[in-house]
């Protein structure tokens, strides 16, 4: 295991009722904004609760932050907050909402061109503004992790960041906010949740054992209770399992001291960039390719995943890897998620984009060993066609 160091203060408030403690977590001398997306959470009482519990403080609102958060939705946030003096920030929805509001965190108080924080991870000098949330889709860990992804719409760019800075104070956690949510939504945030832990485990042995079998428990958790809860969506032991696993994939714990990969999400942010698939969707078609390509780099661990997770032990390591795979790919379409190109209308056009993309940020050599090229690139996309 190799060395590291490991702190993460958000205060987690879970179960049902617990979006009424708002009153109590903000200050009622800030301003806040409460930012969230299509409006969703208008129909399902999340908004009602909200505001309920924020009746004594002062609230500006910003809905239509969308899939995927464009720069230039969260940048009309940034303008109202600095033309307001809004001191606090509530995000309320899911992944991309999150995101979206520690982008503006971020940007707020920064000098310069504030696309620099995401294409040149341009560091935060001034006070980013601190933020809370409720979380309605689980998925991405943000509700507990200082990570956010953002889209250029003019650059046709979707990346990455992370800066301690914009780690949220508390996260509101109840499962009933998600009873109402579309199968199209469960069903990528499952995915999502699937590979975030694969991204941190089907690596190297590297003697975390725990790690290991806390990764391996959240694999397991998620490929039992996945198709039920796509068939059961009001079942809250059900949906109170999905959405703590999808936080404890993400929030730093199951990666300490580990090795880790993350080319499934890189790729996938470009799949979705250019041909505009849901993130989810593009992780499904991506990992296959990714585990075929690098499965002699990577045989320890397969094999150890099939063992573990998918308890096969007939046949030799070639034939655990295999069934391994498929039995990935089958979970994914159990869900709904289709796992290739073609499925979604994609064919080679853009192959040579994402390539030179790649090239030009220096993306050469990346993975667990960096030793994923651009060659390895284009096999994956061929292999996923």
């Amino acid at each position: 295991m190799e060395n590291f160091s490991f702190h993460n203060s958000v205060n987690i408030v879970f179960g049902k009722g617990q979006i009424s403690k708002l009153n109590t977590l903000i200050n009622k001398k800030n301003k806040v904004m409460v930012l969230y997306g299509g409006g969703s959470i208008k129909k399902n009482g999340v908004y009602d609760q909200v505001m309920a519990a924020l009746k004594d403080h002062q609230v500006i609102e910003f809905s239509g932050i969308e899939p995927n958060p464009a720069y230039e939705t969260l940048m009309k946030a940034v303008e109202i907050i600095r033309q307001k003096k809004v001191d606090f920030l509530l995000a309320v929805g899911g992944g991309s909402v999150l995101d979206g509001t520690k982008f503006i965190s971020a940007a707020v108080n920064f000098k310069g061109y504030t696309w620099d924080i995401m294409s040149k991870n341009a560091p935060l000098t001034e006070p980013t503004l601190p933020i809370g949330t409720v979380l309605t889709l689980p998925a991405t860990g943000s509700e507990m992790n200082a990570n956010f992804v953002v889209t250029n719409k003019d650059t046709q760019e979707k990346l990455g960041m992370n800066k301690k800075e914009v780690l949220p104070q508390f996260s509101i956690l109840d499962p009933e906010a998600m009873f109402s949510l579309p199968e199209r939504q469960i069903s990528n945030g499952i995915v999502d949740t699937f590979i975030h832990t694969t991204e941190q485990y089907l690596t190297y042995p590297a003697q975390g054992y725990l790690q290991d079998r806390q990764a391996e428990g959240i694999l397991k958790t998620l490929i039992e209770i996945g198709p039920k809860y796509m068939k059961d969506k009001t079942n809250y032991d059900l949906a109170s399992n999905f959405m703590w696993c999808a936080t404890n994939a993400l929030n730093g714990l199951i990666g300490v001291g580990m090795p880790q990969d993350w080319v499934t999400h890189m790729i996938g942010h470009e799949l979705t960039a250019f041909y505009g698939v849901d993130h989810g969707q593009s992780l499904a078609i991506v990992l296959p390719g990714i585990l075929e390509v690098k499965r002699s780099e990577k045989a320890k661990k397969l094999i150890q995943y099939a063992e573990r997770v998918w308890d096969i032990h007939e046949g030799d390591d070639n034939h655990k890897i295999d069934i391994a795979i498929q039995r990935t790919i089958n979970f994914f379409e159990s869900l709904g998620v289709k796992t290739r190109l073609s499925d979604y209308g994609i064919d080679d056009e853009k192959f040579n984009d994402i390539k030179a993309r790649f090239d030009r940020r220096g993306l050469t050599a990346i993975g667990e060993r960096q030793t994923f090229t651009l060659n390895d690139l284009m096999k994956v996309l061929e292999l996923r066609k």
